[in-house]
């Protein structure tokens, strides 16, 4: 599984680069307006930092203005992929970018049939939103499984990329579901390498060390 990070905060970016376990990012309007920031420049500055895909979302409501924005956000890097609303105008505008070899993600998908329509368009990436179905009572996960055994039918190349993701377990059920990506924020990258019995475990090898009274260096 591939992580991404769903931050436009180029900081909290930067800190995470060195575990090497950053594979991308991804942004949203919302993102960018808590960053405080001009929105291409910030996207710009990510896509410097991370060598894998990095989403920017348009603002339009209708296929040809998201084309033209999507066309226009491509340009900031090579890295770029167009994030898409999945309305009927996003899926034009998601075949549209797509045959002009611009990589796209298509966003706020809450239906295993949605996700059949943005691949049948080229979407590189679909978002499904676990957390906010979850906020329903619908589990979140059923809807990773439905999407996966859909694409593997029909050999689609479109990678599920788990979104609205908020806790470890979300992101370890998505792995056993199947999704290829999981879109986390920065406190959930790093609290998968929380545990309270290696806490436990480290502390007694390090107290135990300290009664050698060696020193490794």
């Amino acid at each position: 599984m591939k992580f991404f990070v769903d931050t436009a905060n180029v900081d909290e970016i930067s800190a995470l680069i060195p575990s090497g376990l950053v594979d991308g990012v991804t942004t949203n309007p919302s993102l960018v307006m808590k960053s405080g920031r001009d929105f291409r420049e910030v996207v710009g500055e990510i896509c410097a930092l991370v060598d894998g895909p990095v989403s920017a979302e348009v603002t339009g409501v209708e296929s040809e203005q998201m084309i033209a924005e999507g066309t226009s956000l491509a340009k900031i890097a090579d890295n770029v992929v167009v994030k898409l609303p999945l309305t009927w105008d996003g899926l034009v505008a998601c075949k549209a970018l797509t045959g002009e070899g611009i990589k796209t993600n298509v966003t706020l998908c809450f239906s295993a049939n949605q996700a059949l329509l943005a691949a049948k368009a080229g979407a590189s990436f679909i978002s499904p939103f676990i957390g906010r179905l979850d906020d329903i009572n619908i589990d979140g996960m059923d809807l990773i499984r439905e999407i996966r055994m859909i694409y593997d039918n029909y050999d689609f190349r479109t990678e599920i990329l788990a979104a609205s993701i908020r806790s470890a377990n979300h992101v370890k059920d998505s792995a056993i579901a199947g999704a290829d990506v999981a879109t986390v924020p920065p406190s959930v990258l790093k609290g998968l390498a929380a545990h309270p019995l290696t806490d436990k475990g480290l502390q007694a090898f390090l107290d135990d060390w300290a009664k050698t009274g060696q020193n490794i260096l």
